[in-house]
C-alpha cells in the first residue's frame, strides 16, 4: 500500500466512531426538519398566533447558538465520549418534555431545553471526527459529517408533512426517541475514552460576550420577516448589540490567545478565514433558497405542504447523490476546484427560478433542483473540509465553534435578507414576478460567494499552516 493510499484510508474505528454519532445527531436534524413542517398545525392546535407560536423555532435556535460556544471547553474538561451522551441525554429529555406540554410555554420550555442539547452535539459531532481523522482524507470526513445535514431535508419534510396531515403534533417529538435512545446505547458501548484536561479553565468572561452576543443576533434576524425589514427597532437594537458583544469578544479573545474561549487566532490562516467567509455566504445559497422554493411551490402552484415537501426533496436527493464524489474529489484535487465547479451548478440551476412563470413545468423544475442539489455538494463539503486543513488536534474544536456560528448566523440572515425581498417584491408584483426577483437575488449572492472560493487550497497536496505554525507560541491550544 503506498503512502498516499494509507492517508487517503479511513480506519475502522473511524468508521464505527461516525456511525455511532450519525445514530445520535439524526435526532436534532429531523426534529429541526419536521417542526418547521409544524408550525401552523401547532398554533391551531395549541390556541395561539403566530407571535407566540414562533418562539417554538426561535427559543430552539436561541438556545442552539448560546450552547455552541462552550462545547470546546466542555469537551477539553470533560472528554467528548462523557459531553456527547451529556447532550444527547438533554436533547432526548428535552424531546418527551415537548410531546407532553400541555400549553405553548412549556412546549417552548422544552424546546429551549432540545436547543441545548442540540447546540451541543453539532460541534462536538465534528469535532471528534476531525480529530479522529488526524488531517487524513478530509472531503471524506466531510462527506460523512454532512450525511444526517444532507439526509434531513429529504425525509423531513415528509414525515413532517405526513404527521401534521394524518397524527397528532405529540408524534412530531416522539419521532427523536429511538434515535436518541440508540445512540446513547451505542455511545457508552462503542465510543472510545477521551483524554480530559482537568486544569482547563472556563472564560467566563468570553462566554458571558459571545454567547449572548451570537444570540441577540439570531433573535434581532429571527425578527426581520415580521417586521417586513431591517430598519424596525426590533431588529436593529438586538442585531447591532449582538455585534458589539462580539467584537468585544473577538478583540479580547485576540490577546486572550489559547486562553480565550474561542481561538479567533485561527482567522490568520486564509484558507480558514475564506472557509468561513463562504459558511455564511451558504446561507443565502442553501437556507434562503430553501424558503423560497417551498413557498413557491405552495403560493404560485397551489400544492399543500406534503406535495411541496415531496418536491422540494429532490434538491435532498441530488445533496446527497454528489455527497461520495464531492469528498473524494476534494481530496484528490483540492477544495477550490470542486467549490467552483459547485458554485457554478448552483448559479445556473437557481437561473431557471428567476425566469419562472406560472406555466412553467413543474418536473422542469424538479430536475433544476436535482442539479442545484448536486452543485450545494460541490461547495458545502471542499469548503467544510478546507477550513480544518493543517489544523491541529487542539485547534479543532476551535474551528468547529466558529465554522458552526458561521453556518447558523449566515443562514439565519440568508433566510431574513431574502423573505423581507419577497415581501416587498409581492406588495408591487404578482405572486410568480416576486419570486422571480427573490430568486434573483438568490443567484446574485451566490455568485458572490465565487470570489471567496478563489482563496481555498488551489490542490490536494497545498496545506496551509495551522495558526501556531506562523510564529513561536502561536499554537492554538487549552
Amino acid at each position: 500500500m503506498t503512502t498516499t493510499t494509507a492517508r487517503q484510508r479511513l480506519d475502522p474505528g473511524f468508521v464505527r466512531l461516525a456511525l455511532v454519532l450519525i445514530t445520535g445527531i439524526l435526532a436534532v436534524v429531523f426534529d429541526t426538519t419536521i417542526v418547521n413542517v409544524a408550525i401552523d398545525r401547532l398554533g391551531r392546535d395549541l390556541h395561539v398566533g403566530v407571535a407566540v407560536v414562533q418562539w417554538v423555532t426561535t427559543g430552539y435556535l436561541l438556545a442552539l447558538g448560546m450552547a455552541v460556544p462552550v462545547t470546546g471547553w466542555l469537551v477539553d474538561r470533560y472528554g467528548g465520549k462523557a459531553v456527547w451522551m451529556a447532550a444527547l441525554g438533554v436533547f432526548l429529555a428535552g424531546s418527551i418534555g415537548a410531546s407532553a406540554a400541555w400549553n405553548a410555554p412549556s412546549l417552548i420550555a422544552f424546546r429551549v431545553v432540545q436547543g441545548i442539547g442540540g447546540g451541543l452535539m453539532l460541534p462536538v459531532l465534528t469535532t471528534l471526527l476531525f480529530q479522529a481523522a488526524g488531517g487524513r482524507s478530509l472531503g471524506s470526513v466531510t462527506a460523512w459529517i454532512s450525511f444526517p445535514a444532507l439526509l434531513g431535508p429529504i425525509a423531513g419534510p415528509l414525515v413532517g408533512g405526513l404527521i401534521v396531515q394524518h397524527l397528532s403534533w405529540r408524534w412530531i417529538f416522539w419521532v427523536n426517541v429511538p434515535f436518541c435512545v440508540a445512540g446513547l446505547v451505542l455511545a457508552w458501548r462503542l465510543m472510545p475514552a477521551y483524554p480530559r484536561s482537568r486544569r482547563s479553565r472556563l472564560d467566563g468572561v468570553g462566554l458571558a460576550l459571545l454567547s449572548p452576543g451570537i444570540a441577540a443576533i439570531l433573535y434581532g434576524l429571527a425578527q426581520v420577516g415580521a417586521q417586513d425589514g431591517f430598519g424596525h427597532a426590533t431588529v436593529l437594537v438586538p442585531v447591532l448589540g449582538g455585534l458589539a458583544l462580539v467584537v468585544a469578544f473577538t478583540a479580547r479573545a485576540a490577546t486572550a490567545g489559547g486562553a480565550a474561549l474561542v481561538d479567533v487566532r485561527l482567522f490568520r490562516v486564509v484558507s480558514f478565514s475564506a472557509a468561513t467567509g463562504l459558511l455564511f455566504l451558504s446561507g443565502f445559497a442553501l437556507y434562503g433558497a430553501m424558503l423560497l422554493v417551498p413557498l413557491y411551490f405552495q403560493q404560485v402552484r397551489g400544492l399543500g405542504a406534503f406535495g411541496a415537501g415531496l418536491l422540494i426533496a429532490a434538491q435532498g436527493v441530488g445533496l446527497l447523490a454528489s455527497r461520495g464524489l464531492a469528498g473524494t474529489l476534494t481530496d484528490r484535487i483540492g477544495a477550490r476546484p470542486v467549490a467552483l465547479a459547485g458554485l457554478g451548478l448552483v448559479t445556473l440551476a437557481t437561473v431557471p427560478f428567476g425566469l419562472v412563470t406560472a406555466g412553467t413545468n413543474e418536473w422542469v423544475l424538479v430536475g433544476w433542483l436535482v442539479v442545484r442539489g448536486i452543485g450545494l455538494g460541490g461547495v458545502t463539503i471542499p469548503v467544510m473540509a478546507s477550513a480544518y486543513l493543517g489544523l491541529d488536534r487542539a485547534a479543532v474544536p476551535h474551528a468547529s465553534i466558529i465554522t458552526r456560528t458561521a453556518q447558523q448566523v449566515g443562514g439565519s440572515f440568508g433566510t431574513a435578507v431574502l423573505a423581507v425581498v419577497l415581501q416587498r417584491a409581492a406588495a408591487g408584483h404578482a405572486a410568480a414576478t416576486a419570486f422571480d426577483i427573490a430568486f434573483r437575488w438568490s443567484i446574485g449572492f451566490t455568485a458572490a460567494a465565487l470570489v471567496l472560493a478563489f482563496w481555498l487550497p488551489a490542490s490536494a497536496a497545498q496545506r496551509p499552516v495551522a495558526g501556531g505554525e506562523q510564529g513561536q507560541g502561536d499554537q492554538p491550544h487549552r
